[in-house]
């Protein structure tokens, strides 16, 4: 069985060889590259690099990405291998394909800026990253042979970022824009915090001279960036809690970091952080837009979402603005596989779903007049659970009714309101012994953690656990869920993390198998009584009123925490519970808050303190869930 197994994949991999190979040889045969500094209205330059088809037969769209992460392999006669992407369709269905390292990185000439302001008054020579696209594309048009006049930009991250910055540029040839996964907030819900809380696993990675530097400047322009210099310890856990407070990870960063220095001089939503709120660019939009986010996306899970709503709300009547949703980490609707995410499986291949009925669809209509839209409807959500892809009008989906559940005594959660008169669960959150976001040892943060098994956390003292009974009909979830909880600390500051989970049959399973090890009981993992996260977001207690003007806690005293978790879109199947977890440390995803009312960033290691948390079940004081329920 085995050696036949083997010959399959062998078959399979020649075949898949081969064709690579022809693809590869096609596009060096049908296209030539070239490589260009484009000039900037203030004169600084941006290097550009171009794949043009040799076919002059006809008239060819321009289809951009900019980014801050390389035009790599460098060189005219060395090509990157897009043979071995999806993105070998373009090449087939002739699109002249572009490049661009941003200002400031790279090759590019100019100073670079983390997420740059969006300038709607820009005059004369001022620019921005909505200015240095447009003048990229009025470069292209004009001196690009064989365009057909019409340009696209795409990209994923902080490319999407400088996706929406394009949107914005309003060049009269630029006619289709999908930012994906795209930067939108950093303090909010992106990336570095959420709602406030620093997540300094990701920080400290990107930025840190350990992780690779990406912050240090490049005075020149250059094909090298700076190395990495490895972490001194393989196991995340250990070494941040070694490290101690923020304070003691700035000597990670260095002198050179400026980006890392904002971050920890601007603890608030201050005006420094709105104006880099890319929501500020989604007024006037005249190119069709397609927003491209992942349900399980650990970096940028709130964006997509966030700023198609802006754009839906500052374009009123804008006649092409949607967004799809798949069950994807991070970029993953780009790769080959998107067959499963961890140990969760989906029944199909969602990336190439995503490839063949949205995004080159979406692009040929608008760049090359080709095909229909029809099918891309306003939401095009993949329904995890269920399985499936579903269409819908508006997003939240119209049919959605909020319904509350609520925290019970004894562990329970259900719709009826409680009717104890004191009622509670208690828990000593300690931030020495933090609660781990996963549960096995390694550095770099996981991307599958958003879909993990949460048994490991469920058995721990510090976190509270509430769950249905079985359920006895399927319930969907489809649009945003408020966490409303009541509770009283000993001290003055506290997190919360809120944790929504599907809990599988203690009967079902299947055997999660390596294919070489067919027979090998290490590759099997027990999915029966699997507790699947299917989404989690943490709150700063201090922000619970106001991102911009944040309040200490007065010990013992009842409050109201309430915060919204990012979309979701999942189906809890009939047999299955819904499982919902509290704590109040996800380390070392997030730093860990000191629970006194303080200046975090300047902590030290001895300002950290326990802290008793009570989470109210009761008449008076009824800590809920509200969830998105499709009738």
């Amino acid at each position: 069985m085995k050696k036949n197994l083997l010959l399959s994949m062998c078959i399979f991999i020649s075949y898949s060889l081969l064709a690579q190979n022809a693809d590869s040889t096609w596009l060096v045969n049908n296209y030539y590259k070239i490589e260009k500094y484009i000039p900037m209205r203030d004169g600084i330059k941006l290097f550009t690099s171009i794949y043009i088809p040799k076919d002059k037969t006809g008239k060819h769209p321009i289809l951009i990405e900019r980014t801050p992460y390389s035009c790599k392999p460098y060189g005219e006669h060395n090509w990157k291998e897009y043979w071995n992407s999806y993105k070998n369709e373009y090449f087939k269905e002739g699109y002249i394909m572009v490049t661009q390292d941003v200002r400031g990185r790279w090759m590019s000439e100019g100073e670079f800026k983390d997420v740059r302001p969006f300038n709607a008054d820009k005059k004369g020579k001022e620019t921005d990253e909505a200015s240095d696209t447009y003048d990229a594309i009025e470069w292209l048009i004009k001196n690009i042979p064989g365009n057909n006049g019409n340009a696209g930009v795409f990209g994923i991250s902080y490319p999407g970022f400088y996706s929406t910055m394009a949107a914005a540029s309003n060049h009269p040839a630029l006619k289709a824009v999908s930012p994906q996964a795209p930067v939108t907030n950093w303090f909010i819900g992106d990336d570095f915090h959420h709602n406030g809380a620093f997540f300094q696993l990701d920080a400290v990675d990107f930025y840190s001279a350990l992780g690779g530097g990406f912050g240090q400047p490049h005075p020149v322009p250059t094909s090298m960036d700076a190395r990495s210099v490895g972490y001194p310890d393989h196991d995340n856990y250990k070494f941040f809690i070694e490290a101690g407070s923020l304070k003691n990870l700035t000597k990670y960063m260095g002198d050179s970091i400026a980006f890392w220095k904002d971050l920890m001089a601007h603890p608030n939503y201050d005006a420094w952080w709105k104006a880099r709120d890319a929501r500020n660019a989604t007024k006037n939009l005249q190119p069709a837009m397609l927003w491209v986010g992942g349900l399980f996306d650990a970096e940028d899970c709130w964006g997509a979402w966030n700023a198609y709503k802006a754009a839906e709300q500052n374009n009123p009547g804008k006649a092409f603005n949607k967004i799809v949703e798949g069950p994807w980490y991070h970029d993953q609707w780009s790769n080959q596989d998107g067959t499963h995410h961890g140990n969760i499986q989906f029944g199909s291949n969602t990336s190439y779903y995503y490839q063949q009925h949205f995004e080159i669809p979406f692009f040929n209509y608008f760049l090359k007049g080709k095909g229909d839209i029809a099918a891309i409807a306003e939401a095009n959500i993949f329904v995890t659970g269920a399985n499936e892809w579903k269409s819908f009008t508006k997003w939240p989906p119209e049919n959605k009714e909020d319904k509350v559940m609520y925290l019970q005594a004894n562990g329970k959660l259900d719709w009826s309101k409680p009717t104890a008169e004191k009622s509670f669960d208690e828990y000593t959150s300690d931030p020495n012994k933090p609660v781990p976001y996963e549960e096995e040892v390694h550095f770099n943060r996981t991307r599958t953690y958003m879909t993990d098994d949460q048994r490991f956390a469920a058995r721990r003292p510090d976190v509270l656990v509430f769950k249905t009974d079985t359920l006895t009909t399927d319930i969907t979830l489809a649009g945003n869920v408020i966490a409303d909880i009541l509770t009283s600390i000993s001290t003055t500051d506290a997190d919360f993390v809120v944790k929504i989970i599907d809990v599988l049959p203690e009967y079902e399973g299947y055997n999660k198998v390596d294919i070489y090890a067919e027979k090998d009981p290490e590759k099997i993992y027990p999915m029966g009584g699997y507790q699947m996260l299917v989404r989690a977001e943490i709150m700063r207690g201090r922000y619970r009123k106001s991102y911009e003007n944040p309040e200490t806690f007065t010990p013992g005293k009842i409050e109201e925490v309430r915060f919204e978790l990012p979309s979701i879109a999942h189906t809890f199947k009939k047999g299955h519970r819904i499982m919902v977890q509290i704590q109040s440390s996800w380390f070392p995803l997030v730093d860990r808050n000191p629970q006194q009312y303080m200046d975090i960033y300047n902590a030290n290691s001895s300002d950290f303190k326990k802290a008793d948390i009570r989470i109210y079940h009761e008449a008076a004081n009824a800590s809920k869930m509200i969830l998105p329920v499709v009738k």
